[in-house]
């Protein structure tokens, strides 16, 4: 659902994916008020109101997290009565039943993916993608939105995360919009190879659901990080910012815009942070009038909550976002609701600065957020700033290993 509020910008009051089995410290922004969404609790779901891909996706482990996209409202699929809806799938041979574990032996999504009636469908044009789905290992699921889960699994022994979308049955506006967007994220994900951009593996589709998998990365996301022990060292922050802002650099030089860029959308590997959730990026088109479909208010750009056009800019303003939280381990706003912290933002408010924060680097998460997008610098830019600043601090204090202590004092040793 979207409101218009006295400032006139957008707001949207839905959420996507959240932790199964426990209340998630995620939800920052359906945690504030009952206006701004529904929580998951226990094995409850959270019923959003969005089309897929119009939100974020929740982190919901707090040990380990895998790709996000979108959300959906959650109506379990009935293999006996598979959907009629038009596809723009070819088919497939038909493959083996793969194996469950036995807590999911019973998971009607997983049964219609695995459904051996039915032969397995991939995209035209990327049918090397198509997945062989008895191949594929399927865990327990570890979040759930409103149209479909995420479980954990493997693929030809790769530790995957595997999404299954159920195609809605009496919908069919909401069908065909799913459709085209699952197939827009699927071309999307396919052309994508980079060290900082989550690996995508495989997709198919069955008569009643979309599936999309692609690595698992179980280091977890980096809000979920943050949240546990706190802002990193300067030295650690900066190599993120620049994983970060490497993986942006090479979208964005793709036609990319990513739209949703948080913390709970980056997910920290052994040696990198990888950046997820496609559900809600888009190519960008030149002299197209892109309006404001998704986001997460706190991280996001004026224009957009404005529901003003907007470019590959509104990333950039994020990524200032997420440099802050970076150097002080807070959440953006975290005393405001979403819809009091996205009124903040019009007004022209932004995150305090912590006084100990080191120039170069205040510099840059300021002109990331700037309000105007031609101020803004581009990914190319921030990446530049971004090394000088690590030559600049390490020289500074004589060793990498110095902490922002956030309003506190001054860089320490960590």
């Amino acid at each position: 659902m979207e409101i218009l509020n006295k400032e006139g910008f957008h707001i949207d009051t839905q959420h996507d994916y959240c932790r199964l089995g426990e209340f998630s410290e995620m939800s920052i922004d359906s945690q504030r008020t009952g206006n701004e969404g529904s929580l998951c609790n226990g094995n409850s779901m959270y019923a959003g109101a969005s089309a897929y891909g119009d939100a974020s996706m929740q982190d919901v482990s707090m040990t380990r997290s895998s790709v996000a996209s979108s959300d959906s409202r959650m109506r379990l699929v009935h293999p006996e009565r598979p959907s009629k809806t038009r596809s723009t799938f070819l088919g497939h041979s038909v493959v083996q039943r793969s194996r469950v574990t036995q807590s999911t032996s019973d998971d009607v999504l997983i049964n219609a993916l695995l459904d051996e009636q039915h032969p397995t469908g991939g995209l035209e044009g990327y049918e090397e993608w198509t997945i062989d789905t008895s191949r594929l290992i399927v865990g327990p699921a570890f979040a759930q939105g409103a149209f479909g889960r995420i479980y954990k699994g493997s693929y030809n022994g790769q530790d995957v995360a595997i999404k299954i979308l159920e195609r809605p049955r009496n919908d069919m506006d909401r069908a065909l919009l799913m459709e085209q967007q699952f197939v827009q994220e699927v071309v999307m994900l396919a052309n994508l190879r980079h060290e900082n951009v989550i690996l995508f593996v495989g997709a198919c589709q069955k008569p009643g659901v979309w599936c999309i998998i692609t690595e698992y990365v179980k280091g977890g996301s980096l809000r979920t990080s943050l949240a546990r022990r706190r802002a990193p060292s300067l030295r650690l922050a900066i190599r993120h910012a620049l994983d970060i802002s490497r993986g942006m650099e090479y979208l964005h030089s793709n036609g990319v815009i990513h739209r949703d860029l948080k913390s709970d959308n980056l997910l920290l590997a052994e040696r990198s942070i990888k950046i997820a959730d496609f559900g809600v990026a888009r190519i960008e088109v030149k002299n197209e009038d892109m309006t404001p479909e998704t986001g997460t208010y706190r991280w996001m750009a004026p224009e957009m909550m404005q529901n003003r056009s907007y470019t590959h800019k509104v990333d950039v303003y994020s990524f200032g976002i997420v440099l802050w939280e970076l150097v002080t381990g807070n959440i953006p706003f975290q005393n405001m609701s979403a819809v009091q912290a996205a009124s903040a933002v019009v007004r022209g408010e932004r995150p305090i600065v912590p006084p100990d924060c080191p120039d170069c680097l205040a510099k840059i998460m300021t002109r990331c957020w700037d309000a105007y997008p031609d101020e803004r610098p581009s990914f190319s830019d921030v990446v530049r700033l971004l090394e000088e600043a690590q030559v600049t601090l390490t020289k500074s204090v004589g060793t990498p290993r110095f902490r922002c202590v956030c309003l506190k004092g001054s860089p320490t040793l960590d």
